[in-house]
């Protein structure tokens, strides 16, 4: 069972009903009880870091949740939900992240070149690096 995190912050309904349309039984929870019994976690996250942030301190879930990480439950994070396991980030400000991964986030406009535009819409070919399992169904140039 996958637990989706509801520290009210996220579009909750439309990833479980993602999970759900590919088989995966979810729970959206915000008891500590169930994550414990979920093999896996999933943190999402909309708006800005700052207030989610925040949302995750007052939902009582943080130190569980790293507690969880930290004896080998997986974790996924989704948008902001990823941007907030990172380390720092500096999105109006700098504030802590979770400290899962090792790393700042950043705004794009830093380490982009000049003249590309952001946010950059559109189709690109792909260069596979590293052969993974997450590219079965994927080939160099696709």
């Amino acid at each position: 069972m996958t637990a989706i995190i509801d520290y009210g912050v996220g579009n909750l309904f439309s990833l479980e009903c993602s999970l759900s349309s590919i088989g995966e039984e979810t729970v959206v929870t915000d008891d500590l009880k169930m994550l414990e019994k979920a093999d896996r976690l999933v943190l999402p996250g909309v708006g800005a870091f700052r207030d989610a942030r925040e949302a995750l301190r007052k939902s009582g879930l943080e130190k569980g949740i790293l507690d969880l990480v930290e004896k080998g439950k997986p974790i996924l994070g989704i948008c902001l939900g990823m941007q907030l396991l990172f380390d720092k980030d500096y999105e109006d400000g700098v504030y802590e992240g979770l400290g899962l991964i090792p790393g700042e986030v950043r705004a794009i406009r830093e380490v982009i070149p000049k003249g590309l535009k952001i946010p950059h819409i559109g189709w690109n070919a792909l260069s596979i690096k590293k052969d993974s399992r997450l590219f079965k169904y994927i080939k160099n140039g696709d």
